[in-house]
């Protein structure tokens, strides 16, 4: 059964997902407004397919504030990722450079708003990332960030990029953490039916040092993990 759903799933996400990426390409001269959009159809019509193609029920606990803030998010599949504008609207997530020279998705991912990030080009690169940053928090958006810095597999708990609390300093906002358990079913190639899981984790103040806030949103991102904590020695801790 399993294999079945996935045989339907894949034609018909990937399918809808290459219109849609046209279909942005020809709306980006008519503005934010229309291409918004279409990523919000993208990724409802993601969530519709999870649902009611993979047999996968998504639960969401606590509530999702809806002034800007950073959420950190734990990150263990690609489930999270294009989930991002059903959870939180239009939100402007820190993505790789890389992403950004991907034909057409590149392109509709600069004019919709999200912030490429060089993890090698020194000071230069960091100050344009936050003022872009700054950018869309003044529209009103919030942020999004996955402070691991790339998939990780379920029940692992990485160091956090140590990029992630530069970030939360510079831009002085406060950081809402959000667990999500989606690599037990979603990151494999035959993804299976289930739960996945979102904790949407106490609000962290802004003004915190760097490890207060790398040890508060490291504990919250990884409340859904079945597996004993780190040492204190392994702890993702970067002064």
């Amino acid at each position: 059964m399993a294999m079945l759903r996935n045989l339907v799933f894949y034609p018909a996400f990937y399918g809808v997902s290459v219109l849609l990426v046209l279909a942005s390409l020809i709306v980006t001269p008519l503005g934010a407004g229309p291409l918004q959009r279409i990523v919000s159809t993208w990724s409802r019509f993601h969530r519709w397919c999870v649902e009611r193609i993979l047999g996968i029920r998504v639960v969401i606990e606590g509530k999702i504030p809806t002034e800007p803030v950073l959420f950190a998010i734990k990150h263990e599949s690609f489930f999270e990722a294009i989930d991002t504008p059903v959870m939180f609207g239009v939100p402007s997530v820190f993505a790789k450079r890389e992403l950004f020279t991907i034909p057409g998705w590149g392109r509709s991912a600069h004019h919709y708003g999200l912030i490429p990030v060089s993890r090698d080009k020194g000071a230069r690169a960091l100050r344009e990332m936050l003022v872009i940053a700054r950018r869309r928090v003044g529209e009103g958006r919030p942020l999004v960030i996955f402070p691991e810095g790339t998939r990780v597999v379920h029940g692992t708990m990485p160091r956090l990029q140590a990029g992630f609390a530069g970030i939360y300093k510079l831009l002085g906002l406060p950081v809402v953490p959000v667990a999500v358990d989606s690599g037990q079913l979603y990151h494999r190639t035959i993804k299976r039916p289930g739960t996945i899981t979102y904790r949407v984790g106490e609000r962290i103040p802004a003004g915190l040092t760097r490890p207060e806030a790398e040890e508060q949103v490291y504990r919250a991102i990884n409340a859904l993990n079945k597996v004993a904590e780190l040492p204190a020695g392994d702890r993702p801790i970067n002064a």
